[in-house]
C-alpha cells in the first residue's frame, strides 16, 4: 500500500507498539520526515489482515451454525469496509499531494515596501517595539507571580494573544496575561487584534499588566481584569487626496481647438 520499503524505526513503532494493545486506540505524532505516513499504511495493512481474518472466522462461524455468528460477522464487514475508506482516501490524498508541484511562476504585479515618512514622528514612533522594554517588563511580570505562588509560563512566542499564563495551584484559577511595558512613567500602550479578539472571548481570565518605567526602576501597575471592557481607540491613519470635480476641465480659454 506504501508502496515504500519501510525503515526499521517504522517497523519497530508500528509492529512492536501500535499493534500490540489488544484494542488499537492510539495517536501516532512523531518528528517531521519521521515517515508518520509510511506508519499509517503499515498499521492500516495489518488492521485489514486482521479484518479479513476476522470476517475469515466468523464466516466459518456461521456455516456451523454457531450462536451470535452473524451478527459478528457483520461487525467484521463493517469494520473491513471502515478500514478500506480510510486507505482509499489515503491514497487519494497522497495522489493529490504528488500532483502539486511547482508550476511556472507568473508574475501578476510589482510591490515596492519603503519606512514610514513620518517615523521619526512621536505617535509613530511609540507604536514601534522596543525589546529590552518588553524584557524587563515580561521579567517584572514573571517573578510578580512567582512570589504569589503562581506557577507561569512564557508563551510570547506563540502568539496566543497574550504572553503568559499563571495558574494559582491552591485555587485552580487560571489567569492569561498580556504584558506591556514602558520605558517612561506614563503614556499609551498598544494593543494588537489578536489580543483584542481573545480579551474579548476570555473575558473571564483574560488580564493586562501594565509595566512602567522600564528604563529605570520598573513598576508594575494595578492589574486590569477583563480589559475588554476598557475604551479601545482604534489605530487609523490613512492618507487621502482628493479632486474637486468642477476643476478637472480645463478653463474655457485653455481648451485645444483640435
Amino acid at each position: 500500500m506504501s508502496r515504500v520499503d519501510p525503515l526499521p524505526h517504522q517497523l519497530e513503532a508500528v509492529y512492536d507498539h501500535l499493534l500490540k494493545p489488544a484494542r488499537v486506540r492510539f495517536l501516532l505524532a512523531d518528528d517531521a520526515g519521521a515517515g508518520k505516513t509510511i506508519m499509517f499504511g503499515l498499521l492500516l495493512r495489518e488492521l485489514l489482515n486482521r479484518a479479513d481474518d476476522e470476517i475469515g472466522r466468523a464466516a466459518l462461524e456461521v456455516e456451523a451454525g454457531r450462536r451470535g455468528a452473524e451478527g459478528r460477522l457483520k461487525r467484521a464487514e463493517l469494520r473491513h469496509d471502515e478500514l478500506s475508506s480510510r486507505r482509499a482516501r489515503r491514497l487519494e490524498e497522497l495522489e493529490r499531494q504528488r500532483s502539486l508541484t511547482l508550476q511556472g511562476v507568473e508574475r501578476i504585479t510589482s510591490v515596492l515596501v519603503l519606512p514610514h515618512p513620518e517615523r521619526g514622528a512621536a505617535d509613530v514612533k511609540r507604536h514601534r517595539p522596543d525589546p529590552a522594554t518588553e524584557m524587563t517588563a515580561m521579567r517584572v511580570v514573571m517573578e510578580h507571580e512567582a512570589a504569589e505562588g503562581r506557577r507561569t509560563e512564557d508563551v510570547s512566542a506563540k502568539n496566543l494573544g497574550y504572553d503568559v499564563t499563571s495558574l494559582d495551584p491552591n485555587s485552580g484559577d487560571l489567569r492569561l496575561i498580556e504584558v506591556k511595558g514602558l520605558a517612561a512613567r506614563s503614556g499609551t500602550i498598544l494593543l494588537t487584534p489578536n489580543e483584542r479578539r481573545v480579551a474579548e472571548d476570555r473575558p473571564d481570565c483574560y488580564w493586562l499588566y501594565v509595566v512602567t518605567d522600564c528604563a529605570t526602576t520598573p513598576v508594575l501597575r494595578d492589574p486590569v481584569r477583563n480589559p475588554a471592557r476598557k475604551p479601545w481607540v482604534e489605530v487609523k491613519k490613512v492618507r487621502h487626496y482628493y479632486l474637486d470635480v468642477e476643476k478637472l476641465s480645463a478653463a474655457p480659454d485653455q481648451r485645444s481647438d483640435r
